[in-house]
């Protein structure tokens, strides 16, 4: 045993006998009553690199046994090789799609996780699946060609109709071929990044938009559905006009959506609405703060914009802390406490918390508990099976607090797995290069 997993042991068994001698003869004269044992609902303290691992051991082994890598007959489900792909051909079922924006959200997560982990197969995870992908698309493009309408697995990949279609999933690829693996994805990046820049519905001072619910509205959702991508495609190529529309998008977002006083955002804005409803959707913040340390990762430091990057995020960092609960999860709505607390987004917090303090964007000393907390309450809903649970489903944007209160959560729902990866791999970067401590039961930074 090392020596700061000693004295961490020998603390925790102080408080314990402390506490069993209150409660049968201590009083405020015979007793440190401030160094009783609180009764957490959650693990609290830090994990060791080991516990971090096996969680996502566990998350990594229902996956790769739930999203094949194969070709199947739409109606026999007989296995199909790529080279006899039909019209008939789909992608053999599984719990998960392997080409939605969730999926390059784990994409990117498994990559992460491989390289904090040292193994091998998380990385081998996302790229045998890229890989895949680059070999089935041209094999079924002749027929999305022939007919566009006709059902097709990759249509999202060839035409892409929504951001959604794009941002995660071109970022994931991206990544993908910067590790040296899967060269031939370059011409459906390319094809993301066209239908980003140029064919995405935008506003006239080119903010990206959606016609949906209403007109000309923003969701903050799609900071995370654009950014990455082309802060991606700026690394890739070296061209500052992606950076230069990543720093645009925060902060035209920003301007509008952007809640100074309580330090969040609201999820959608209506361009012809006098009044705007505000509903700090957690799982939208997650979104929003996750595409601005991906921008800031790549923005070069003499950009002119990356100063105002790095003070949002910031000021986003600080009024999302506030709103931690006690248990380490964040509300669905995250000013409205009596709404659920939500994996996903906890998830997300933990993640961007602990990579921003690890880079330095903000103060590790004040950060880095809080991720940790965000990490012990993420594990206690992975399951035996690996299946991350208290997951909110897909989700629109409403004007009224029903809608989001009333939201299912579902294991199936797929955004709760990158997050969770995501997170699990920046907590160990972020125990590897420092250490914790427990001072006054508190969970300290050593520095």
């Amino acid at each position: 045993m090392n020596t700061p997993r000693r004295s961490v042991f020998f603390v925790f068994l102080l408080q314990l006998s402390l506490s069993t001698f209150a409660q049968n003869r201590g009083n405020d004269v015979t007793t440190p009553l401030h160094a009783l044992r609180p009764d957490y609902k959650i693990p609290y303290g830090a994990p060791t690199v080991d516990s971090v691992k096996k969680v996502l051991d566990k998350i990594f082994s229902y996956l790769d046994a739930a999203t094949p890598v194969e070709l199947a007959n739409r109606k026999s489900g007989e296995a199909v090789a790529i080279s006899k792909a039909d019209t008939a051909t789909i992608f053999k079922q599984g719990d998960f799609r392997l080409t939605s924006y969730e999926w390059g959200v784990t994409y990117a997560g498994m990559l992460l996780a491989g390289e904090a982990t040292g193994d091998k197969k998380f990385t081998d995870y996302t790229t045998r699946r890229m890989q895949f992908i680059a070999e089935v698309v041209p094999a079924l493009k002749p027929f999305f060609d022939k007919n566009p309408r006709s059902p097709n697995p990759v249509r999202s990949i060839i035409e892409p109709r929504a951001l959604d279609d794009a941002g995660a999933i071109c970022a994931a690829m991206i990544k993908t071929v910067r590790t040296g693996s899967a060269p031939t994805l370059r011409p459906w990046i390319d094809n993301f990044a066209r239908y980003i820049s140029t064919k995405e519905f935008r506003l006239n001072d080119g903010t990206l938009a959606r016609n949906r619910p209403q007109k000309n509205t923003l969701w903050l959702d799609d900071l995370y559905m654009s950014i990455p991508a082309l802060s991606q495609m700026g690394k890739l190529t070296g061209d500052k006009k992606y950076y230069d529309d990543c720093v645009k998008q925060i902060l035209q977002f920003s301007q509008r959506m952007f809640n100074k006083e309580k330090g969040v955002y609201m999820h959608g804005w209506v361009q012809e609405m006098e009044t705007h409803p505000q509903f700090h959707w957690a799982r939208a913040n997650g979104w929003a703060i996750l595409a601005m340390c991906e921008l800031l990762e790549v923005l070069p430091d003499d950009h002119p914009g990356r100063k105002q990057v790095l003070q949002q995020l910031q000021d986003h960092a600080k009024g999302l802390a506030s709103y931690q609960s006690g248990e380490g999860f964040w509300h669905q709505l995250l000013d409205k406490p009596d709404s659920y607390l939500e994996t996903s987004a906890t998830a997300i917090y933990a993640y961007c918390l602990a990579r921003a303090a690890n880079k330095g964007w903000i103060d590790k000393l004040a950060y880095a508990p809080m991720a940790i907390l965000a990490w012990n309450a993420v594990t206690t809903k992975v399951n035996a099976k690996g299946q991350v649970e208290g997951t909110c489903v897909g989700t629109g944007m409403a004007f009224d607090p029903a809608f989001y209160y009333y939201r299912p959560v579902n294991v199936y729902a797929a955004h709760g797995y990158g997050p969770v990866l995501l997170a699990g791999a920046e907590i160990i970067n972020l125990l590897k290069g420092n250490t914790f401590e427990i001072n006054d039961s508190s969970l300290q930074l050593k520095k």
